[in-house]
């Protein structure tokens, strides 16, 4: 019998995810509309998140499961994840805290951030977030925290998030999340992306199964990409299972 607190058919979920038409319709979707900028259709209290619903949803769930001190974010752009992390972080309740880190924070949208009442909540820094620099004001931001999620979100190619994994990983602490988006960049068709420096066989997917290989603290939680089907991050949900 099914527990009336969590609905939810693993079982049926594991079906679901190895159904190939319905893996053959999303990478359709995907293809199809990452022609007319389909994420930056949605905004969070406010601010655009350029986020699938589906990724949004699977945020907020692994947040209010862990309830981490910290949420470390990489990559800001027009500051709805961080505003998205902070709500949740808000109805917890107590000190968690985000910490947003951007190469370029652009003067209107921190003016827009910095009027949000969610600010509170969080802080953020201008700088590469592969800056030796950048990386050890982070460490010394998250120093007595018992907590600790990171979500990777800016520059996709593999030698950039395989420096980012190398200095978030350690920071995330057992039970919590490393979040790496853009995964999905590795079965989109070559040449998608002809004005960036990422495509196929160069990406954070790539990026995280090297990682993978060098580290036995994360696993794959595949169940969250399994359920979501439309996700941007598949085998990019890292759950931190050791020390």
């Amino acid at each position: 019998m099914k527990s009336s607190h969590d609905p939810k058919d693993p079982a049926l979920i594991e079906k679901m995810a190895d159904d190939p038409e319905l893996a053959s319709a999303a990478r359709v979707f995907f293809q199809q509309t990452g022609k007319y900028r389909y994420t930056y259709n949605f905004k969070w209290l406010g601010r655009p998140i350029i986020q699938f619903p589906q990724d949004i949803i699977a945020a907020q769930e692994i947040i209010w499961a862990v309830k981490p001190d910290l949420i470390i974010e990489t990559g800001i752009a027009f500051g709805g994840s961080l505003l998205h992390s902070a709500s949740i972080l808000e109805l917890i309740g107590g000190p968690g805290r985000v910490l947003g880190i951007d190469i370029d924070i652009r003067a209107h949208n921190r003016a827009e951030m910095e009027k949000h009442p969610l600010m509170k909540r969080v802080t953020m820094i201008e700088g590469s977030s592969i800056d030796e620099r950048i990386v050890q004001q982070v460490h010394e931001f998250a120093k007595g925290c018992s907590s600790v999620m990171v979500f990777l979100d800016s520059n996709h190619t593999h030698d950039h998030v395989a420096r980012e994994l190398a200095a978030y990983a350690p920071l995330v602490t057992k039970g919590s999340y490393l979040v790496v988006y853009d995964t999905l960049i590795e079965h989109m068709p070559p040449n998608s992306f002809p004005d960036r420096p990422w495509d196929v066989g160069d990406n954070p997917k790539t990026a995280v199964h090297s990682f993978l290989k060098t580290t036995s603290r994360f696993v794959i939680d595949r169940e969250i990409h399994n359920k979501l089907l439309l996700t941007v991050a598949p085998d990019g949900y890292l759950l931190c299972v050791d020390n």
